[in-house]
């Protein structure tokens, strides 16, 4: 089942991130972040945009989120998202399905394009995002530093809708979350 996390959530979500920040370049944070800090990341941006999570008997196995692209705000109807599945649950498409549902409520929010950021070559990832419509939009060469080594990071986009001229303002994700819309989608 795909929901919208609560901060109840932040120990799962933190046994997901632990071994990826600690064994992996996926993610540039080199320090684990904590579970009351994991909670204070999902009640601020649930605050504007969407973070869900997949659920199977109790157990969360994954979770994506949206977040600020950047501060500016131009660049408001940008998203950066980003998925994080627990290594039991890998393989079975459920990354597909929830980042799919991400994106469906970024558009309800008006939300025109998103913007997945990965640590090259992430193979896995670049083949998940490109299956979903997302096109490679650039290279940031020796973008990061992790590992011993340094990371190339790789920007792909999606247009999620054309963009009004004028845009609408982005709906906050607080004002979206409990709409009928919403309910549909998940």
């Amino acid at each position: 089942m795909i929901r919208v996390a609560v901060e109840a959530d932040a120990a799962a979500c933190h046994a997901i991130y632990a071994p990826v920040v600690e064994t992996s370049a996926i993610t540039f944070e080199t320090e684990l972040p904590g579970e009351e800090a994991m909670a204070r990341r999902i009640r601020a941006r649930l605050a504007t945009h969407p973070w869900l999570v997949w659920e199977e008997r109790g157990d969360v196995l994954a979770y994506a989120y949206g977040g600020r692209f950047r501060e500016r705000a131009a660049y408001d109807w940008v998203a950066e998202t980003s998925i994080y599945v627990h290594e039991k649950a890998r393989r079975r498409g459920i990354a597909r399905r929830l980042y799919g549902t991400l994106l469906e409520a970024m558009r309800l929010q008006g939300i025109n394009q998103a913007v997945g950021v990965i640590t090259l070559p992430g193979d896995t990832s670049v083949a998940m995002h490109e299956a979903l419509g997302f096109a490679a939009a650039g290279v940031w060469p020796k973008a990061g530093y992790k590992l011993g080594r340094w990371w190339d990071v790789g920007v792909w986009s999606l247009f999620l809708s054309e963009p009004a001229n004028p845009p609408s303002p982005v709906i906050p994700f607080a004002e979206l979350a409990t709409s009928a819309e919403l309910r549909a989608l998940l």
